[in-house]
């Protein structure tokens, strides 16, 4: 059975077609050929913010929504323009290392930001 076939939400192998539709039994999930065309198609490798746009080291963003920093009793308030972003691997989902003015250097996760 190909992997087009395949539930791409539990890889169940007993999936059918049902018109335009794949349907896997044992989850009940759904799908269209289409969009397993679509998910097949590589896609572009980035970090990406909080609407889809890619981010690059350097960028500038804003924190869309206030923040705790832990440990602390400060707060990064929604709407804080934040400069010079560097991008890192983080296993944590912290993928943005970043310094902000009155708080200092910290991580951030991009689906926290918009790009600037």
């Amino acid at each position: 059975m190909t992997d087009a076939t395949k539930c791409p939400n539990c890889q169940s192998e007993h999936a059918y077609q049902d018109r335009d539709l794949w349907m896997c039994p044992e989850c009940g999930h759904e799908w269209s050929a289409a969009a397993g065309a679509a998910a097949d198609a590589p896609v572009e490798a980035g970090v990406r913010d909080a609407h889809g746009n890619v981010l690059t080291d350097g960028d500038s963003v804003i924190v869309m929504k206030d923040l705790k920093v832990k440990g602390s009793s400060s707060v990064v308030k929604g709407g804080t323009k934040v400069r010079n972003i560097r991008l890192q691997d983080a296993t944590d989902g912290h993928n943005i290392a970043c310094k902000i003015d009155g708080i200092g250097a910290m991580n951030l996760k991009s689906e926290f930001v918009k790009k600037a």
